[in-house]
């Protein structure tokens, strides 16, 4: 199975990460920001990747550096957890309609970090989790895991639905661009001959 652990402890978070590539979805998530665990646990349904997050953050602060510091975390152990990238689709995109949204999400599994995103919300926050840490999660995440990630609001109106297209939509890319293709028969999915 490929799966990896990642702990990352800072003056301002405390984050323990498990990630499994072949699960079925199954998550445990707790980092104290109740919007994000929503959002963690749909990634996990969705990628049917199995994730343990745990997360002592400054919460007194801001929920930034929980967001931010979860995003690293994850996208270091799925990195690691890929491995050399042998057998792998690398390349995915969807549409992910989430009722009035729709979010397109492309993803490469390239060894070169880098975000497109262009998704804006018209609210500053959704209960009590600052939108605009929507971008910031995916930002960390995309570097840290070593993807390139083009991620697309195409149209929507509730900033919920907004956010749980794009983290539905990564997750449905992932789960895509993870899958072992038997037709590369172990190979590394690059003319390079390593990603």
């Amino acid at each position: 199975m490929r799966a990896a652990s990642i702990s990352r402890r800072t003056a301002e978070t405390d984050v323990a990460v498990t990630v499994a590539l072949d699960g079925t979805g199954r998550c445990a998530i707790s980092t104290g920001v109740g919007f994000f665990d929503h959002m963690l646990e749909l990634f996990a349904r969705h990628s049917l990747f199995d994730l343990d997050v745990a997360v002592t953050g400054d919460l007194h602060v801001d929920h930034h550096h929980t967001v931010e510091d979860t995003g690293i975390a994850l996208g270091q152990a799925f990195a690691k957890a890929l491995g050399d990238k042998r057998g792998i689709g690398r390349y995915a995109d969807i549409h992910l309609p989430m009722d009035e949204a729709l979010t397109r999400v492309a993803v490469d599994i390239s060894g070169r970090p880098f975000l497109v995103f262009r998704t804006a919300f018209r609210v500053e926050k959704i209960g009590q989790f600052d939108t605009e840490l929507v971008r910031e999660w995916f930002q960390a995440f995309a570097m840290n895991a070593g993807i390139t990630l083009h991620v697309e609001t195409l149209y929507g109106d509730n900033a919920h639905h907004i956010a749980e297209s794009c983290y539905k939509g990564l997750a449905r890319a992932l789960r895509a661009a993870v899958a072992i293709d038997p037709r590369e028969d172990g190979r590394v999915p690059s003319t390079k001959g390593s990603l």
